[in-house]
């Protein structure tokens, strides 16, 4: 019975099919605000903020509300809007941070090269601006009046600090999200935000730890164990369903090694925002794997004593990584707030069981066909069965 999915096509179905899902789709979605209502919303690409607005064209009027969680605490965060760049010179810029007596501010500048002007800024008017902190994360919502015809398309700049003194911020971190920390917002929505062209690939951290975690833990892995459970049967198999079942494993890990510590990245950047049930599976998933690839180390030979217990030791650690490996991924999934992504993945895992369940009633049968064979052949009151 030959099987028709190999582990580097399957790894490149997934991951194209993933890569190339629309990035309008967001987990912005599913935030709300007490008493405030936004037709528009948009996950910004890094240092895990979010954006929200209703813009009236008519009236020249942008209400705002800017998500992201501060560098530390007693930091800031800002949004801005440079109507003439793509970087910080030029920006108009709201500040949020706390006043030192639990109360929040929010002020604007004008920024000059890396200078905070004397504010407010000179390019929009605000006309209503606050701000709140809950669970390490701040919001910052403003209403701006901008100038008259502007253009829909504005380049957007948003960032977080870890301090302030005397009254303003103190300067950023220049870390990779930091300086990514820019866009373009069509004001009308009907185009998503997009990066400007700065090298980034249009996939955010949160999407590639994605990716890489769904085509280890989330496919690979199952396959590697399709392989050992079912080709073993079938002696003309061996070695090669070994060979294909170490190749499909150690991918995995090299790749779950690498979308672990994307996870990791991505929770020391992310300061007050924590899922510590993801993070708590994906911490023991990557212990269990890297017990699970020294222990081949010390895997006895066939005819040793102690081979039977390897192999439960084994089997076990294999099918809970498994296990684990592929609720942990539905979790992030939902935490990613990617529809179409969960929908392809189970559609994906969804074919990946059906192949699962169809082996195992074929090589139950051929088992059960081989024991009745050799009955059959075995001596009968001094006579061969026929």
């Amino acid at each position: 019975m030959a099987m028709a999915i190999s582990p580097p096509l399957a790894a490149l179905a997934i991951f194209s099919l993933l890569a190339t899902v629309s990035y309008a789709q967001s987990v912005c979605n599913s935030q709300t605000f007490s008493g405030r209502n936004f037709a528009l919303c948009s996950d910004l690409p890094s240092l895990n903020a979010f954006l929200f607005w209703n813009y009236d064209s008519a009236q020249s009027t942008l209400s705002i509300a800017f998500v992201a969680p501060p560098a530390a605490q007693g930091g800031w965060i800002s949004w801005a809007i440079n109507p003439t760049g793509t970087g910080m010179d030029g920006a108009h810029a709201l500040v949020a941070f706390g006043d030192g007596t639990g109360a929040m501010t929010v002020r604007s500048y004008d920024i000059n090269g890396y200078s905070l002007g004397s504010g407010p800024s000179t390019w929009f008017q605000v006309r209503t601006s606050s701000a709140e902190i809950s669970s390490g994360v701040m919001r910052l919502f403003a209403t701006l009046v901008l100038p008259a015809n502007v253009s829909t398309t504005l380049n957007q700049i948003w960032q977080v600090g870890s301090s302030v003194s005397g009254g303003a911020p103190r300067r950023h971190d220049t870390q990779p999200a930091n300086l990514n920390a820019r866009s373009t917002l069509d004001l009308s929505g009907r185009r998503n935000t997009t990066p400007v062209a700065t090298g980034n690939s249009g996939l955010g951290n949160r999407e590639i730890h994605g990716i890489l975690n769904v085509v280890s833990w989330g496919v690979l892995f199952p396959i590697g164990i399709l392989f050992a459970r079912y080709l073993r049967v079938f002696p003309s198999a061996d070695p090669t369903w070994f060979y294909l079942h170490i190749s499909c494993q150690i991918s995995a890990y090299a790749i779950g090694v690498a979308g672990w510590a994307t996870g990791m990245r991505l929770g020391s950047e992310s300061a007050g925002i924590t899922y510590p049930v993801h993070r708590n599976i994906g911490i023991t998933l990557f212990t269990l794997a890297t017990v699970q690839v020294f222990a081949l180390l010390l895997r006895p030979k066939k005819d040793h004593k102690y081979r039977f217990y390897w192999n439960i030791y084994h089997h076990g650690v294999g099918y809970s990584i498994a296990i684990l490996g592929i609720y942990n991924v539905f979790r992030g999934l939902n935490m990613l707030g990617r529809d179409a992504w969960r929908n392809a993945y189970i559609a994906t895992i969804s074919v990946i069981g059906g192949i699962f369940l169809l082996l195992e009633v074929a090589t139950w049968i051929v088992v059960l066909r081989r024991k009745k064979s050799a009955n059959s052949t075995k001596p009968y009151n001094g006579q061969m069965r026929v």
